[in-house]
């Protein structure tokens, strides 16, 4: 009796041993196929929103060679147009996307999670391209970047609901945060960027019970990008050079004003957003055009650089002799995100903030009479700075302008340049730009019931 007992308990062992690796497999399986998918498909509208945008940015400077008298027209209907669309569909689209990203982690516990819906749909998604591609062709200063980061979040956090119950699955937590880092990923192609960004902003959570998943999503849809758009670089391979100790002077120098511009322009974005709250619909729409025409009058009559992403102005400086860039540039930089954002249309901050940073450096190259690689790397320390400023990350910023450069032998300038406008930008506010909209978006959802 004892020694058929210890044989069927030995049995029941081998079993159990012999199973353990296929359940392990099977476990594994149900937790990496929503994100493979999910990743996949991020990868593929990533692609197709960087088409879309370029075409508005085309389309756009195609009207105004023609008659650029239409600016007073186009920019005042397609800001009233990318308003109303977010009005109508869906008011969680407005604004960059990463706030919302951040707030619809942070309401991941079991207590909040059915409100994410109004933070991440398919139909926010949606009506993010729609808005910042209509805001983008009436000469809006918006990125795709930010956008790109709340709609790879619908993207997972829809995939999330679709898994079966009775599979092995991640949290929502960590569902949402991967698909914002496969998001920033796909958008700029830097995956290290996106890693970083995941774990310097937005978790709040240890990373290391989803640390593959992120990987292999940020791998996936950096890839997919790849396949259609081919190996490409954001900004290309700009020529740099860090020639002795004085360069680091100019670095810094332009990492300071860099930080506390960057921090100045979100804290008017903050002020003016607390100034409309009030308004009604007629204020709203009446401030719309006005905006509008404030852009449109600056770009007609002073400089057209207050228009669109800014990604031209980047190459421009970067890739031809004309690395000087006036006091007129660089306000109008900064004054573009300032009235885009507050239009209440879809549209990011990213790519603006770059442009800006991008002026602002080649003005102190121009100050320390730098040409050619010693200016772009003034250019590039700008761009950090202004990004560092803004989003208060100066690692993710670093990162992400080394891989849209890949320049690897200026990394410790970047690094530098990082850190020290991070410094720069607590003079003027110790939060960041997104933890403070965040903290709009948790309370709005929290209270809306």
């Amino acid at each position: 009796m004892k020694k058929s007992l210890k044989v069927r308990i030995g049995r029941g062992i081998s079993d159990l041993i012999e199973l353990a690796p296929t359940e392990k497999i099977k476990t594994n399986v149900q937790q990496a196929l929503p994100f493979w998918s999910a990743s996949l498909f991020v990868g593929l509208i990533a692609v197709g929103y960087t088409k879309l945008f370029g075409y508005a940015e085309s389309w756009l400077h195609q009207l105004l060679s023609w008659h650029q008298w239409i600016i007073f027209i186009l920019t005042p209907f397609s800001f009233l147009m990318a308003w109303l669309v977010v009005q109508k569909l869906a008011p969680a689209a407005r604004g960059s996307g990463i706030p919302q990203v951040m707030a619809a982690i942070d309401l991941a516990t079991p207590r909040h999670e059915e409100k994410i819906g109004r933070l991440l749909s398919l139909r926010i998604a949606v009506t993010k391209i729609i808005s910042s591609v209509v805001m983008l062709f009436g000469g809006g200063a918006v990125g795709r970047e930010g956008p790109t980061i709340q709609i790879a979040g619908s993207l997972f956090y829809v995939m999330h609901s679709w898994i079966p119950k009775t599979w092995s699955r991640l949290s929502n937590q960590g569902f949402i945060l991967t698909g914002a880092a496969a998001g920033l990923a796909a958008a700029f192609n830097t995956p290290l960027g996106g890693v970083v960004f995941a774990m310097e902003e937005l978790a709040k959570i240890h990373v290391r019970h989803f640390r593959t998943a992120l990987f292999s999503a940020v791998i996936i849809a950096g890839l997919t990008a790849q396949a259609v758009l081919g190996p490409y670089l954001y900004l290309g391979y700009p020529s740099v050079r860090a020639s002795g100790t004085f360069i680091f002077i100019g670095v810094a120098a332009t990492a300071v004003a860099a930080g506390i511009l960057g921090s100045i322009m979100c804290k008017i974005i903050l002020r003016m957003m607390k100034w409309k709250r009030s308004f009604n619909t007629t204020k709203t729409v009446l401030y719309l055009i006005a905006s509008g025409l404030t852009v449109a009058t600056a770009a007609y009559f002073f400089n057209d650089s207050i228009l669109g992403s800014g990604k031209e102005l980047m190459n421009h400086l970067l890739f031809t002799q004309e690395k000087m860039a006036g006091w007129g540039t660089v306000f109008m930089r900064i004054a573009g995100p300032i009235i885009s954002f507050n239009t209440g249309a879809a549209g990011g901050i990213f790519a603006p903030a770059l442009a800006a940073g991008a002026s602002v450096g080649a003005w102190f190259a121009e100050l320390f009479h730098l040409a050619d690689s010693n200016a772009n790397l003034l250019i590039l320390s700008g761009m950090v700075g202004f990004l560092t400023g803004v989003t208060r990350t100066p690692f993710t910023s670093a990162i992400l302008v080394l891989e849209m450069t890949d320049r690897h032998s200026v990394i410790f300038y970047l690094m530098v340049a990082a850190l020290i406008s991070n410094i720069a930008a607590l003079l003027i506010d110790k939060h960041s730009f997104y933890e403070q909209l965040k903290k709009g978006y948790v309370a709005e959802v929290i209270n809306s019931d």
